[in-house]
Protein backbone atom coordinates (compact mmCIF):
# COMPACT_ATOMS: atom_id res chain seq x y z
CA UNK A 1 0.00 0.00 0.00
CA UNK A 2 2.96 2.60 0.80
CA UNK A 3 4.52 1.68 -2.64
CA UNK A 4 0.38 2.41 -4.23
CA UNK A 5 0.64 5.59 -2.50
CA UNK A 6 4.24 6.88 -3.69
CA UNK A 7 3.30 5.66 -7.03
CA UNK A 8 5.94 2.93 -7.53
CA UNK A 9 3.55 0.41 -7.96
CA UNK A 10 -0.22 -0.36 -9.21
CA UNK A 11 -2.36 -2.49 -7.63
CA UNK A 12 -4.46 -3.90 -9.49
CA UNK A 13 -8.20 -5.83 -8.20
CA UNK A 14 -7.98 -9.48 -8.53
CA UNK A 15 -4.13 -9.42 -10.06
CA UNK A 16 -2.07 -8.03 -7.76
CA UNK A 17 0.85 -5.41 -7.72
CA UNK A 18 2.79 -4.64 -10.54
CA UNK A 19 5.62 -2.04 -10.78
CA UNK A 20 4.45 1.25 -12.36
CA UNK A 21 6.30 2.30 -15.50
CA UNK A 22 6.39 5.82 -16.36
CA UNK A 23 6.82 6.71 -20.08
CA UNK A 24 9.85 9.62 -20.10
CA UNK A 25 7.67 12.03 -20.97
CA UNK A 26 5.82 11.02 -17.20
CA UNK A 27 9.30 11.42 -16.20
CA UNK A 28 9.38 14.97 -17.60
CA UNK A 29 6.35 16.25 -16.26
CA UNK A 30 7.37 15.02 -12.51
CA UNK A 31 10.37 17.01 -12.58
CA UNK A 32 8.24 20.11 -14.26
CA UNK A 33 5.64 19.79 -10.92
CA UNK A 34 8.57 18.96 -8.83
CA UNK A 35 9.90 22.20 -10.07
CA UNK A 36 7.22 24.45 -9.13
CA UNK A 37 7.03 22.74 -5.74
CA UNK A 38 10.45 23.07 -4.36
CA UNK A 39 11.14 26.46 -6.45
CA UNK A 40 7.19 27.52 -3.94
CA UNK A 41 9.20 25.94 -0.56
CA UNK A 42 12.63 27.94 -1.49
CA UNK A 43 10.45 31.29 -1.93
CA UNK A 44 8.76 30.71 1.44
CA UNK A 45 11.73 29.45 3.04
CA UNK A 46 13.50 32.95 2.02
CA UNK A 47 10.80 34.57 4.16
CA UNK A 48 10.47 32.36 6.87
CA UNK A 49 13.31 30.45 7.75
CA UNK A 50 14.43 30.77 11.01
CA UNK A 51 17.88 30.45 12.83
CA UNK A 52 18.21 27.20 14.22
CA UNK A 53 16.57 25.83 10.34
CA UNK A 54 19.13 28.37 8.49
CA UNK A 55 21.81 26.41 10.51
CA UNK A 56 20.61 23.03 9.41
CA UNK A 57 20.60 24.09 5.38
CA UNK A 58 24.56 25.66 5.94
CA UNK A 59 25.30 21.91 8.03
CA UNK A 60 22.90 19.97 4.72
CA UNK A 61 24.93 22.48 2.20
CA UNK A 62 28.56 21.45 3.85
CA UNK A 63 27.47 17.92 3.82
CA UNK A 64 27.02 18.09 0.49
CA UNK A 65 30.50 19.81 -0.01
CA UNK A 66 31.80 16.89 1.56
CA UNK A 67 30.75 14.33 0.00
CA UNK A 68 31.13 15.94 -3.76
CA UNK A 69 34.72 16.17 -2.61
CA UNK A 70 35.01 12.78 -2.45
CA UNK A 71 33.42 11.93 -6.03
CA UNK A 72 30.99 9.58 -4.63
CA UNK A 73 27.97 10.17 -6.08
CA UNK A 74 25.66 7.91 -4.20
CA UNK A 75 26.61 9.79 -0.78
CA UNK A 76 25.97 13.10 -2.47
CA UNK A 77 22.42 11.69 -3.60
CA UNK A 78 21.96 11.01 0.13
CA UNK A 79 23.50 14.61 1.23
CA UNK A 80 21.84 16.35 -1.39
CA UNK A 81 18.36 14.70 -0.25
CA UNK A 82 18.47 16.30 3.40
CA UNK A 83 19.38 19.42 1.57
CA UNK A 84 16.33 19.35 -0.11
CA UNK A 85 14.25 18.07 2.99
CA UNK A 86 15.55 21.23 4.92
CA UNK A 87 14.36 23.65 2.60
CA UNK A 88 10.73 21.91 2.85
CA UNK A 89 10.75 22.14 6.60
CA UNK A 90 11.88 25.89 6.13
CA UNK A 91 9.16 26.84 4.13
CA UNK A 92 6.70 26.52 7.32
CA UNK A 93 3.74 25.42 5.33
CA UNK A 94 3.08 21.51 6.39
CA UNK A 95 0.94 20.98 2.91
CA UNK A 96 3.26 22.49 0.68
CA UNK A 97 6.50 20.04 2.35
CA UNK A 98 4.34 16.93 2.32
CA UNK A 99 3.53 17.14 -1.01
CA UNK A 100 7.10 18.11 -2.05
CA UNK A 101 8.26 15.53 0.10
CA UNK A 102 5.41 12.61 -1.72
CA UNK A 103 6.77 13.68 -5.58
CA UNK A 104 10.29 13.78 -4.15
CA UNK A 105 10.03 9.88 -3.36
CA UNK A 106 8.51 9.39 -6.78
CA UNK A 107 10.79 11.01 -8.69
CA UNK A 108 13.89 9.35 -6.49
CA UNK A 109 15.32 6.58 -8.60
CA UNK A 110 15.17 9.29 -11.45
CA UNK A 111 16.78 11.86 -9.73
CA UNK A 112 19.90 9.57 -8.49
CA UNK A 113 20.23 8.55 -11.72
CA UNK A 114 21.22 11.80 -12.76
CA UNK A 115 23.71 12.59 -10.69
CA UNK A 116 25.82 9.77 -12.79
CA UNK A 117 25.66 12.54 -15.97
CA UNK A 118 29.20 13.99 -16.29
CA UNK A 119 29.82 17.30 -13.88
CA UNK A 120 26.70 16.69 -12.44
CA UNK A 121 27.59 16.57 -8.98
CA UNK A 122 29.67 19.84 -9.10
CA UNK A 123 26.92 21.91 -11.19
CA UNK A 124 24.60 20.89 -8.88
CA UNK A 125 27.27 22.13 -5.81
CA UNK A 126 27.22 25.13 -7.60
CA UNK A 127 23.61 25.71 -7.51
CA UNK A 128 22.83 24.80 -3.88
CA UNK A 129 25.39 27.21 -3.05
CA UNK A 130 23.08 29.86 -4.88
CA UNK A 131 20.07 28.53 -3.42
CA UNK A 132 21.29 28.93 -0.35
CA UNK A 133 23.00 32.56 -0.71
CA UNK A 134 19.57 33.67 -1.71
CA UNK A 135 17.66 31.91 1.35
CA UNK A 136 19.98 33.56 3.39
CA UNK A 137 19.24 36.75 1.98
CA UNK A 138 15.65 36.78 2.35
CA UNK A 139 15.75 36.78 -1.50
CA UNK A 140 12.02 35.00 -2.37
CA UNK A 141 12.44 35.65 -6.12
CA UNK A 142 15.78 34.26 -6.53
CA UNK A 143 15.13 31.54 -4.60
CA UNK A 144 12.41 30.18 -6.60
CA UNK A 145 14.29 31.13 -10.01
CA UNK A 146 17.16 29.20 -8.46
CA UNK A 147 15.00 26.10 -7.42
CA UNK A 148 13.18 25.43 -10.05
CA UNK A 149 16.16 26.04 -12.55
CA UNK A 150 17.71 23.47 -10.14
CA UNK A 151 14.97 20.64 -10.20
CA UNK A 152 14.46 20.98 -14.27
CA UNK A 153 17.90 20.76 -15.52
CA UNK A 154 17.63 17.21 -13.23
CA UNK A 155 15.39 15.74 -15.79
CA UNK A 156 17.31 17.74 -18.70
CA UNK A 157 20.77 15.39 -16.76
CA UNK A 158 18.52 12.76 -16.93
CA UNK A 159 17.77 12.85 -20.68
CA UNK A 160 21.58 12.91 -21.19
CA UNK A 161 22.36 10.10 -19.06
CA UNK A 162 19.96 8.32 -20.80
CA UNK A 163 21.02 9.33 -24.39
CA UNK A 164 24.79 8.33 -23.60
CA UNK A 165 23.48 4.96 -23.60
CA UNK A 166 22.36 5.29 -26.81
CA UNK A 167 25.80 6.63 -28.10
CA UNK A 168 27.52 3.68 -26.25
CA UNK A 169 25.72 1.13 -28.08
Amino acid sequence: MQLASSGLVELQPRRGAFVASLSFKDVVERFEVMAALEGMCGALAARRITEPVQRELEKAHEDCVREASQENADAYYYANERFHHVIYKACQNAFLAEQAQQLHARLKPYRRLQLRARSRVANSLAEHQGIVDAIRAGDSDQAERLLREHILIQGERLADFIASFDRAA
